[in-house]
């Protein structure tokens, strides 16, 4: 049964996320977590997001800008193991607060939180007409791929960060599509290349047959995103990329991922 469900939600999941840049990992997880503890779950989300990205890095990656590249991506990456290391350095760290949820008791960390309150900032900026029309300067590139490529790895959460950046940095749909998935390939290896001692404590070898229909549920999700692609508007992407940050931050403030 969790084959068929994990299977069928990287299918859905992956069509949307081809648009906005993000949200595989993030929902895939908590689905992970149904199933399988914690560490695996991550462990087997990691993998997943990690092919999804080759196989879409094969589709569009041809698109990316090289220069944001450049200024967005080399920072980022040095950024993600920055946060990976760290991560594996405060695994013990105290929750920020905790409340009830009917039996239930929910855990709020404060990096999850630091997030939470980013992207709600970020997706503000997105909706208000004021901001509108409000593109980066290429020389404030880094600033984005340090801050997302360090909650990358420290939180798991890189693509929401990364997506309110390159959304305004004055690209194509195309081009911000490939640049996304450029950025994130490098950033998802340099992180899981941090985890990998956590990795091999757990069953992967256990569970070829999931991930293997986990990739290709996800794989023909990115296919038809991509058919799907020259139907979308720029306007559409920005306006999904802001109600997906608001919905995210949300959910990360509450401790729900």
């Amino acid at each position: 049964m969790e084959i068929v469900i994990i299977t069928i939600t990287a299918f859905l999941v992956a069509i949307l996320t081809f648009f906005s840049g993000f949200g595989l990992g993030t929902i895939l997880t908590p689905v992970f977590m149904l199933f399988f503890p914690v560490e695996l779950a991550i462990a087997l989300t990691g993998i997943v997001h990690f092919c999804n990205n080759l196989f879409k890095l094969f589709l569009v990656g041809a698109k990316a800008d090289k220069e944001v590249l450049l200024g967005f991506g080399v920072p980022a990456v040095i950024a993600a193991f920055i946060g990976a290391w760290l991560l594996l350095q405060i695994t013990d760290l105290k929750p920020l607060f905790s409340y009830s949820l009917g039996s239930k008791t929910i855990d709020v960390y404060p990096v999850k939180f630091i997030v939470s309150v980013l992207l709600l900032t970020f997706a503000v900026i997105e909706l208000l007409p004021y901001f509108k029309h409000l593109q980066f300067n290429k020389n404030k590139l880094p600033i984005g791929g340090i801050l997302s490529g360090f909650f990358g790895g420290l939180s798991g959460n890189q693509g929401a960060l990364r997506s309110a950046f390159l959304i305004k940095a004055g690209l194509s749909k195309e081009t911000f599509i490939g640049t996304a998935v450029v950025v994130s390939t490098f950033v998802d290896f340099t992180r899981l290349s941090v985890y990998a001692s956590r990795f091999s404590k757990v069953g992967i070898e256990e569970n070829i047959v999931l991930i293997i229909c986990a990739v290709a549920g996800g794989i023909a999700g990115s296919y038809i995103g991509l058919k799907l692609l020259k139907k979308v508007t720029l306007e559409f992407i920005q306006k999904l990329v802001a109600m997906l940050l608001i919905v995210l931050s949300v959910a990360l403030g509450m401790g729900l991922l």
